[in-house]
């Protein structure tokens, strides 16, 4: 897995470097502020990019910004918000057009270096990973789509959209297997995805109530 790091402080950037290349991931290039990160990117592009949303010069949103401009002109790589601030409307940005390889952690909320590889690895593989504290954020206002949808029906969706699989979400909510299918199932039918051989209807399902929220 090849991987650029965009992140201001040194400290955090040069852990990050030791923390992936330990797990046997290829940092090709770090940056401090938007702009190197753009520049390194369109230079190599990497498999995933873990970026911040503030950076330099003004510690606003340029990470963020960057993010979203990298999905529109390097879809093929994935883009991990790794920070401490929650900005649910950006993710919703982030999610817009395309949700496939996308992920949004909360810096305090990863316990566990293996949390953190495997949302690396789902966003490459071209997933979603996205922090339960955003997706309830991000959630809220959409009541009319989410009415519905049953109580598990919601449980099962939110799960989905952190990127959790059929198994995971099974073992999280003390139920089988099928039962998260018949559920994931009932989501489909509900907001209109038929099934096809080549769409994606978990991916679907999360745009579907995510993407309206953006700014």
């Amino acid at each position: 897995m090849r991987v650029v790091i965009a992140e201001d402080s040194v400290i955090l950037r040069e852990g990050m470097v030791e923390l992936l290349t330990a797990r046997g991931c290829q940092v090709i290039a770090t940056a401090g502020n938007a702009e190197e990160l753009l520049d390194a990117v369109a230079a190599d592009p990497p498999n995933v990019v873990i970026v911040d949303i503030r950076m330099p010069p003004t510690h606003t949103d340029e990470g963020i910004r960057a993010a979203v401009r990298l999905r529109a002109d390097h879809p093929q790589v994935g883009v991990l918000v790794f920070s401490q601030h929650a900005e649910p409307a950006w993710a919703a940005r982030l999610l817009a057009d395309n949700a496939s390889g996308v992920g949004y952690l909360l810096k305090e909320r990863v316990s566990a270096t293996s949390d953190f590889i495997d949302a690396l690895r789902r966003v490459v593989a071209g997933g979603v990973a996205l922090d339960p504290d955003i997706v309830s954020r991000m959630l809220n206002g959409r009541r009319s789509l989410l009415e519905r949808l049953t109580t598990r029906e919601r449980e099962v969706l939110d799960l989905m959209a952190q990127g959790h699989s059929n198994r995971s979400i099974a073992s999280l909510l003390v139920i089988t297997e099928r039962a998260v299918e018949k559920h994931a199932a009932a989501v489909f039918t509900k907001f209109d995805l038929p099934p096809t051989e080549t769409d994606n209807r978990r991916v679907k399902a999360v745009v579907a109530y995510l993407q309206e929220i953006r700014p």
